[in-house]
């Protein structure tokens, strides 16, 4: 049976990112769970001088690390304080590096099942803008990603979508993750089999009786559209059928670039309030 135990919470200390922790804690409280919270320094180009001219013990490292151990340690008792949970174990984590580098760092030593982490909210709009630290973790992340707009609370997983141009074969250990939250939550299951001139309907016939065959009894929508209207008619389906959360598949230079259509991760727009579950083909 697959097992969703080790579970990394990146965090920034923001209302946003506290708003992911608990919905991970709520998305999971059934479940035995090591969590893992770690926070990223990045250094400044000032501090970065500055630490070239005195020696490791220096105070500027020390209190930055220091400083987001204790913020996470707060955040550990908050947790423990309205959750109770006596299944869920949180460890604490303060890197000094690249933020992805960091995170695949962690995922290969922790073996990390599930990243769960918020996103960043574009002010006076109802839309959600993907941070580019977001989006990086989708493209390059070594384990599957949830991504959690701002502002959306934890609500029962009654209707899951999963996005697909069919572009590969699916093996049962591609999907292991979204198998699992799908049999925690006892979820009905709808495969979006989106078509364009690139990737016809036809090759998703082994594709459908892999669903099938793994997912109990998935219905099924297939759908033609360009790269160009492949957002809005995502979109359109989620809001059509009340879609609690979308799951996509990411391989290099597919799918996930050609959903939003958009050249710069910088600019990675995503408009939808949904959970967002990205896992990896490798």
């Amino acid at each position: 049976m697959v097992v969703m135990k080790n579970i990394l919470l990146p965090t920034d200390f923001s209302k946003n990112s506290m708003n992911a922790i608990c919905h991970a804690l709520e998305f999971l409280k059934d479940e035995e769970c090591q969590f893992y919270i770690l926070n990223v320094q990045k250094a400044s180009s000032f501090i970065t001088d500055d630490m070239m001219v005195v020696n490791s013990s220096t105070t500027i490292y020390k209190t930055l690390i220091n400083a987001a151990k204790k913020s996470i340690d707060n955040i550990i008792t908050t947790i423990d304080e309205e959750f109770d949970n006596s299944k869920h174990k949180f460890e604490s984590i303060v890197d000094y590096d690249n933020f992805v580098d960091s995170i695949n760092q962690v995922i290969k030593k922790h073996h990390i099942d599930l990243v769960i982490m918020g996103t960043k909210g574009a002010s006076g709009l109802s839309k959600v803008l993907f941070g580019s630290n977001t989006v990086r973790v989708m493209q390059r992340c070594k384990a599957p990603v949830l991504a959690i707009p701002e502002g959306c609370k934890f609500k029962n997983l009654d209707r899951l979508a999963f996005a697909t141009t069919n572009s590969k074969s699916f093996k049962k250990e591609h999907l292991e993750v979204l198998s699992k939250i799908i049999e925690l939550n006892n979820t009905s299951v709808q495969i979006l089999h989106l078509a364009d001139k690139n990737h016809l309907v036809y090759d998703a016939n082994s594709n459908v009786d892999f669903f099938n065959t793994n997912f109990g009894n998935p219905s099924h929508e297939f759908i033609d559209a360009s790269n160009q209207d492949m957002y809005n008619v995502v979109h359109d389906y989620i809001e059509k059928n009340d879609i609690n959360m979308l799951a996509i598949m990411n391989k290099k230079h597919s799918f996930l670039e050609r959903l939003f259509n958009t050249h710069a991760v910088e600019k990675f727009a995503f408009k939808i309030d949904i959970p967002l579950l990205v896992m990896q083909y490798q």
